[in-house]
């Protein structure tokens, strides 16, 4: 500060020509600015800067005024002072001569350097001029200012600057080293190692060269170099710079291809703010690979998600091959797959396809079929030397996939006896499919295809068979016939499993085209054999049974129903019954009625009961037992009131009061039957037979009094009613379909409430039904359904429930089958009513009742296939009830037993449950096979990839999860609920896992 008081002196002396009261105010001027100097040069910048200011306001001296304003703006730097800048600023512009102006913009700049304020340091020395700075000052100025530039960014000019004091003694060593870490950032390490080792000596930068140097060794290939520089470092206390040093050692053995020795500092190495990328978990994953350490290689490499590059694609493919060394194939087939997408490194692609291609072959692929990911295999790699070997795998593979319906498009036109061998494989399986589903009209177009490629002659032989059991199906029993006649003369048959009950089918087709002396012939041939069904055998005891009776064999009727009885699941109830009847038509009336009394005590619940006690009347009847026969008309009445054979019962009731002359009585009865059962058969027998009471007591009047208010009977066109309908019936009976149909139609319009009604709605509703016009056999069978109980009804009910249920008509159908549940006498029937009620109600979302029915149905049912659709929807019904306990031991029953959709649905909901368990292991192992046997049926498959995805998330192998999420997402849109919950898995997989993993986009950013 010498040099400002000497010219400010030097100004006082210039004007020692002013009078002596302006040299007294300079004087207290100089004065005050002396020390106002010294409280700046204390660092007292607050009062300092108030006298400065002082000054330069009392004064009209411009040197003066530029003095203190230079003094004044400097001290707001130093106090940080908002208008700091400004004060500086308004200096430079209101004294642009001043001496200062250079000096103002060294020392704010020098001030911000000295407080590492960087940014503020460039900015003023920006403004400096070089020129003017004095020789002693500028290589303190090249440094500042170059160290500024470093810090704010500007490399290129803090280059320039270091350089020019690089060779300073006082700041070359500084310099040096600054530009050596520039240069070390910049990825130029020759440069770097080259100034790092000019100052390599200097204690200050040391151990911090020692790290870099190690790096730079490890940057440029000297990997042993950097080993040996970074080994006697590993007792630093810095836990930061330690876990750096482990990395350096790490990679460099890594690099030397020395894995095991490079496994202990990789894994030392803590990561960037405690987060790895995929980088280190591919180097350590991969050292583990190479040495055989295949679990903890996995446990590497798949943390590396969300990687697209060649590390990455490497990582993959070694994934794959680990995973396939610990024999998790499922998880290597994702993993090559990812691998195979990616196009870095070309021959890692085509391997890795080769492997996601055997792999899809071997336990089937959930993204897409079999065939498709061979297919594409050979046509991306026509010159491969597996070339021949994936092709024979593609042909097996389209029967293998089971995915039958696309195989068949894939195939459809391809020459070549093996895709013509495959094609026909592929559509009898997919007929057997839709067999099993009920679907009899396609299966059959699907049989037909089959056959249409007879190159398996196995394949040929069991297409016959089921071809012919489609049509058994679909009651045409002429064809059904012809087709098990063809199967029997085929050389083959005999070696395949349709074979055994191949007597049992044809004389059951025989049985429906009435020919029951073959039916028994057959039936007796098939239980000749050994066959381990036993349900099979029983039936076919009963049946053969049927046919003797029929026939009128009775002996070797009762023999057969005996026999019958021996099988558990055989109706024991209708063989007693259909037995005592044989005793009755073999003249022993005795036995007859015996056993129609003990069948009555016996099978207390049995449909038949009404008819034994029907039938055990007309026997007493016959037997001239009148009190036994009324006695057991009264049963039937009073314990059966719906049933068919009250009408009968009642009308035979009367005949006997009147053939005993109890006319009052008879009278009574047949009134009953003819206003209650209306149309009947029996009402048109007791108008006739009550017209001859009337007579014979001498009331003519009364009957035609009576008779009026009966609105079926027309006494005068009885006759002409009777004519018209034998006349329909004829055509009827001789199989003249449509003219049966236009008779019974015009009938039907003359006499639309005639003696005949009823049973001319029901012909015509059998004919329409065997026509295949269920809509017009509609209105035909509600007739008999809504007229009283008669021997149509149930038959009836039977065909409108089928036709309502088909139409999917579930408010219609509802009542039809409550009252078929309730009224029906055969089991079948009932049996029928409660499996579609349950079905309707499932419909109708009353889950509730749809599984009380399922319930009912799987503990009563012997029919397979109303006891798996019993299971299904009580599995699903329990799933909407929330009743899951239920629902999951009943989909894992199902899981075993079941095919097609309902299997694939089966073996989704036993992995869902096992997942919810806890048990992720087993439950990855249910879908493993669900992707592999039913992988056609596209929503399970997508539903089970997210459950998969879950269980490899629990497992802690992102990879997999979050690989499974995203092919999730991309193969299956047409889920959109699967892909929203698919979508949200995997954003709360990688929130969790960017946590650890740097390299991971969670989109949150």
């Amino acid at each position: 500060m010498r040099l400002n008081f000497s010219i400010f002196l030097a100004l006082l002396i210039s004007l020692s020509v002013i009078d002596a009261q302006e040299s007294a105010i300079y004087t207290s001027h100089l004065k005050d600015y002396q020390k106002a100097i010294t409280l700046y040069n204390n660092n007292q910048y607050k009062a300092a800067q108030s006298l400065f200011q002082s000054i330069g306001d009392g004064s009209s001296d411009r040197q003066v005024k530029s003095e203190c304003a230079y003094y004044v703006a400097n001290c707001a730097v130093r106090l940080n002072q908002r208008n700091a800048d400004d004060l500086i600023e308004g200096f430079v512009e209101n004294y642009p001569t001043s001496t200062k102006r250079n000096m103002a913009f060294m020392d704010v700049a020098n001030y911000y350097f000295q407080n590492s304020q960087y940014t503020y340091a460039k900015k003023w020395f920006d403004k400096v001029d070089e020129l003017s700075i004095d020789r002693r000052e500028i290589d303190k100025f090249y440094f500042e200012y170059g160290y500024s530039l470093y810090k704010t960014g500007d490399e290129r000019k803090a280059n320039k600057y270091l350089k020019r004091v690089s060779d300073s003694q006082l700041y070359g060593s500084q310099a040096k080293y600054y530009l050596g870490y520039m240069a070390y950032e910049g990825d130029d390490y020759e440069s770097a190692s080259d100034y790092f080792d000019q100052v390599s000596g200097d204690r200050k930068y040391q151990q911090k060269l020692a790290y870099y140097q190690a790096d730079l060794n490890f940057k440029l290939g000297k990997f042993q170099e950097a080993i040996d520089l970074v080994l006697p470092q590993l007792n630093t206390r810095d836990k930061r710079q330690l876990s750096e040093l482990n990395k350096i050692i790490g990679e460099s053995y890594f690099n030397l291809e020395k894995y095991e020795e490079a496994i202990p500092y990789l894994q030392s190495y803590e990561g960037k703010k405690g987060q790895w990328n995929n980088t280190d978990f591919y180097q350590l994953g991969y050292a583990y690979y190479k040495q055989k350490d295949y679990e903890s290689a996995v446990n590497e490499f798949n943390k590396i998600i969300d990687g697209r590059n060649s590390v990455a694609q490497n990582a993959y493919y070694h994934l794959g091959e680990s995973y396939i060394n610990l024999d998790k194939k499922s998880e290597a087939l994702n993993a090559f797959r990812n691998a195979a997408q990616m196009d870095f490194d070309l021959k890692i692609k085509e391997d890795a396809w080769l492997n996601y291609a055997k792999l899809s072959y071997d336990i089937g692929n959930p993204y897409q079929s079999v065939p498709q990911v061979l297919t594409q295999y050979l046509d991306q790699y026509p010159d491969s030397s597996f070339f021949s070997e994936i092709e024979v795998l593609l042909i097996d593979s389209y029967i293998s996939s089971k995915n039958y319906e696309e195989a068949l498009v894939l195939l459809k036109g391809k020459s070549g006896f093996e895709n013509k061998l495959a094609y026909q494989k592929a559509a009898f399986y997919r007929g057997l499919e839709l067999y099993n589903e009920l679907n009899f009209s396609v299966a059959r177009d699907f049989f037909k295809k089959s056959l249409s490629e007879p190159r398996d002659p196995i394949i040929n032989v069991r297409a016959t068979f089921w071809l012919a059991e489609t049509d058994y199906n679909l009651s045409d029993f002429n064809e059904a016939l012809i087709g098990f006649k063809q199967f029997s003369g085929m050389s083959s048959s005999p070696s395949t499993e349709e074979f055994q009950g191949l007597n049992y089918h044809i004389a059951y087709t025989y049985f429906k085209l009435k020919d029951y002396e073959n039916a028994t012939m057959y039936f007796q041939k098939y239980l000749e054999q050994n066959d381990d069904n036993q349900m099979r055998r029983g039936d076919a005891f009963l049946r053969l049974g049927d046919g003797y009776f029929v026939t009128s064999n009775y002996s070797k009727a009762i023999d057969a129903y005996n026999e019958s009885t021996s099988f558990r699941d055989v109706e024991s109830d209708y063989a007693a019954f259909q037995s005592a009847m044989s005793y009755g038509y073999m003249g022993d009336i005795d036995t007859k009625t015996r056993s129609l009394e003990q069948f009555a005590n016996r099978y207390k619940n049995s449909a038949l009961r009404d008819d034994a006690f029907y039938e055990l009347g007309n026997t007493y009847v016959k037997s001239n037992e009148i009190p036994q026969a009324l006695s057991n008309y009264e049963k039937l009445i009073d314990q059966y009131p719906n049933s068919v054979f009250v009408p009968k019962a009642l009308l035979r009731q009367g005949l006997v009061f009147y053939n005993s002359s109890q006319n009052d009585k008879a009278l009574s009865q047949f009134k009953s039957v003819a206003e209650n059962y209306p149309r009947s058969e029996e009402a048109v027998q007791a108008v006739a037979t009550a017209r001859l009471i009337y007579i014979d007591i001498g009331q003519v009047d009364d009957y035609a009094r009576w008779v009026r208010r009966l609105d079926f009977v027309e006494v005068t066109d009885a006759e002409l009613d009777n004519t018209s309908y034998l006349a329909a019936e004829k055509q009827y009976i001789d199989g003249n379909t449509d003219k049966a149909i236009k008779q019974f139609n015009s009938y039907l319009n003359s006499f639309p409430e005639g003696i005949h009604a009823l049973k001319s709605h029901f012909y015509l509703a059998q004919m329409y039904y065997q026509k295949d016009l269920p809509d017009s056999a509609l209105e035909y069978f509600e007739y008999v359904v809504n007229a009283p109980k008669n021997e149509y009804s149930e038959q009836s009910a039977v065909r409108l429930g089928e036709i309502l249920l088909n139409n999917k008509n579930w408010d219609a159908a509802l009542p039809v089958l409550e009252n078929l549940e309730k009224n029906a006498d055969y089991p079948q029937n009932i049996q029928f009513a409660k499996s579609n009620l349950m079905k309707v109600y499932y419909q109708m979302e009353n889950f509730s009742l749809s599984k009380t029915y399922a319930s009912q149905l799987m503990n009563s049912t012997k029919d397979e296939q109303i006891k798996r659709d019993a299971q299904i929807i009580l599995a699903r019904s329990s799933m909407q009830l929330g009743d899951e306990d239920t629902a999951a031991v009943v989909y894992k029953a199902l899981a075993k037993s079941s095919s097609g959709s309902i299997a694939a649905e089966s073996l989704y909901f036993k992995a869902y449950f096992e997942n919810k368990s806890n048990d992720h292991e087993a439950s990855n192992k249910t879908l493993q096979g669900l992707i592999k046997d039913y992988s056609s049926y596209k929503e399970f498959s997508a539903k089970g990839l997210v459950v998969m995805a879950k269980n490899y998330a629990a497992l802690n192998d992102a990879f997999q999860a979050t690989y499974i999420l995203e092919s999730v997402l991309e193969n299956f849109q047409d889920f959109p609920e699967v892909t929203g919950q698919a979508k949200q898995e995997l954003t709360l997989i990688k929130s969790e896992q960017s946590k650890t993993n740097s390299s991971i986009e969670t989109g949150e950013n």
